[in-house]
């Protein structure tokens, strides 16, 4: 994004949406979407509108990526696990803001995609794996933050388990084929704390390995 003219109209779009949190706008300017969207949809690259990319997936709206993460409250020594790498670009604005990610997806291709972009962009602190993201990384447990990019009938199990106390995940959460609610759970020495953000939209969460 080196048009200055253009990157102001992409932070004042966010803004716009409720993304103010100072580290996130940041965050969204340091990291170019551009090499995140390909082929014939790369000029509405820095429109805030989703667009499709390959395994019938999509790149979310980059007012939706903010709000998510301003939701999220990463922290500079929190360890954040990703479900849902698809095209690897909110991994990549969670880089910027914690201090180790983890992102799994369940299609081999675009966990390729996107390992070889975070290489390309030095992105150290990203490690991306092809695993059912429905049941987390128990190795790499717990988290500080989960951040969930597909739709659950209701918040996984195991990835709750997989949060320490005191940390907080964001998930949507409905029918897939109807309005979804976007849900920050933060887990408290005594359970789980729920608060509904806002609706969204979300490709379903789908358990097993695609076939790609």
């Amino acid at each position: 994004m080196d048009c200055p003219e253009l990157k102001m109209q992409f932070l004042y779009a966010l803004r716009s949406k409720g993304v103010t949190d100072a580290r996130v706008l940041t965050a969204m300017e340091q990291v170019d979407r551009g090499p995140f969207v390909k082929g014939i949809f790369a000029d509405r690259t820095y429109e805030d509108m989703p667009l499709p990319i390959a395994c019938g997936q999509t790149i979310s709206q980059p007012s939706v990526v903010g709000l998510m993460t301003q939701a999220l409250d990463v922290q500079p020594r929190d360890t954040v696990l990703e479900v849902g790498t698809g095209s690897g670009y909110q991994a990549a604005i969670l880089s910027q803001l914690g201090r180790r990610i983890y992102t799994v997806d369940r299609h081999r291709t675009l966990v390729r995609t996107a390992r070889a972009i975070f290489e390309k962009m030095d992105l150290t602190n990203v490690t991306v794996f092809t695993a059912d993201g429905s049941f987390g990384l128990p190795d790499q447990a717990p988290f500080d933050r989960i951040l969930v990019t597909a739709a659950a009938e209701d918040p996984p199990g195991p990835l709750m388990q997989q949060l320490r106390v005191g940390g907080i995940m964001v998930v949507p959460v409905g029918q897939s084929n109807a309005v979804q609610t976007l849900i920050r759970v933060t887990r408290t020495p005594d359970g789980y704390d729920y608060e509904e953000l806002r609706p969204v939209r979300f490709v379903p969460l789908i358990e097993g390995l695609g076939s790609d």
